[in-house]
């Protein structure tokens, strides 16, 4: 009997914890809540569950490395906790997985996935952390209408510099506006938005989902589009930003939110994003609603730029604003001088530079942006990286857009 493969979507990390040392696994879809150390010594078994190898291969590495002849109790013991955890693609994940996405699905609103952990849950601790967040920006000079602003999705004590300048370039003014929050999907299809009706509920209170909207755009992307995608219910770049518009303007700020997967093809494979059937459909309905709603949408983009360091897969020990984060800053304002200018394509050709070796996560959402509404022209208002372990470090900005 085949074992079954290890689920390649879960987050694999070392084990923090001194008296249990091994490899931590954990599922970032939260299918499961559950989380398991696995010991070193079989840590080496994981490279079994590929859908290749059967429990007698296992058990023969398990004899030659352990010397116990019985060791088939422990692989009766490892497939085990790996499948009650949902580790594995068998049977009893694709039940969870149903479950849980049928949940989604069923519920009458998106719950806050992250109070507690990126924001304060209480409203009143909420709300003087955000004053205290957003204290003391002043507001550009006036460069025409108020298109867009580009703001982080990293936890907001992280990227509070850069959230507080995007923010401050919003006004009263705007709050009769409906913003469409445009965030990088980091668990969705590629080449695809994922789309939902549900209202997002945050401490504050239950925002306003503009059905019609998300409607038009599920009629007109069909295949580049899913309806209800469950990644909505655990991401974070559309809820955080849901939260500093609530705080601006009151619980029932109107909203569409919108999660835009990755163009990963194009950056691998050359061309650009709209080669692929789906994306053009993409850049297409969403400039047509752009276009004809004109200064009745607000475009929020939640973004973060480069990953680097131990964390990210990088040899090096990043730290910020030194070193080879100091060259990162470089080449991320490179990148920032092509936003500013509504440079689409020069954009995008210096994403795919090395195949995107500075993993910026919201060069797809960026991207789009850039292609649907045209004569957006931005400003930078604050760039920041922010350690986000002692060895990992993550850029972001804080950016506005005006018409021409």
């Amino acid at each position: 009997m085949l074992l079954p493969r290890l689920r390649t979507n879960l987050d694999f990390l070392p084990s923090p914890m001194e008296d249990k040392p091994g490899l931590v696994i954990r599922d970032p879809f939260q299918f499961s809540d559950a989380m398991l150390i696995i010991p070193p010594a079989l840590i080496e078994c994981l490279e079994f569950f590929d859908g290749t190898h059967s429990r007698l291969d296992l058990r023969a590495h398990l004899v030659r490395a352990t010397g116990d002849v019985n060791a088939g109790n422990i692989e009766a013991n490892l497939t085990g906790a790996l499948s009650e955890a949902g580790f594995l693609e068998d049977e009893t994940f694709a039940r969870r997985r149903a479950e849980t996405e049928g949940a989604f699905a069923r519920a009458a609103v998106r719950e806050a996935a992250h109070a507690g952990s990126g924001y304060p849950h209480a409203p009143g601790e909420l709300r003087e952390t955000l004053e205290g967040y957003l204290a003391g920006e002043q507001p550009g000079a006036a460069r025409g209408k108020l298109q867009a602003i580009a703001a982080p999705h990293v936890s907001p004590f992280g990227g509070v510099d850069a959230y507080r300048a995007a923010y401050a370039a919003l006004t009263p003014a705007d709050a009769d506006r409906t913003f469409v929050v445009l965030g990088t999907s980091h668990y969705g299809h590629p080449d695809c938005l994922g789309l939902t009706r549900k209202a997002f509920v945050t401490p504050y209170g239950e925002a306003v989902t503009d059905a019609k909207l998300v409607g038009e755009l599920e009629r007109k992307l069909g295949p580049a589009a899913l309806m209800e995608d469950y990644c909505h219910a655990i991401e974070h770049s559309i809820e955080f930003q849901v939260v500093f518009l609530q705080h601006l303007f009151g619980p029932r700020v109107r909203i569409l939110p919108v999660l835009c997967g990755s163009y990963l093809r194009s950056i691998y494979e050359g061309g650009m994003p709209e080669d692929a059937g789906n994306v053009r459909r993409i850049i297409g309905a969403l400039g047509e609603m752009a276009a004809r709603e004109g200064s009745k949408l607000a475009w929020v983009l939640g973004v973060d730029m480069a990953h680097m360091g131990r964390r990210y897969g990088d040899p090096l020990t990043a730290i910020a604003g030194r070193d080879e984060m100091a060259e990162v800053e470089q080449r991320d304002r490179a990148r920032i001088e092509r936003m500013e200018a509504g440079d689409a394509q020069g954009f995008w050709e210096q994403v795919q530079q090395n195949r995107d070796d500075l993993k910026w996560c919201g060069s797809a959402p960026i991207y789009t942006f850039l292609k649907a509404v045209p004569e957006a022209r931005g400003t930078l208002l604050r760039y920041q990286q922010w350690n986000i372990d002692e060895a990992s470090v993550v850029s972001f900005a804080g950016m506005s857009f005006h018409s021409q």
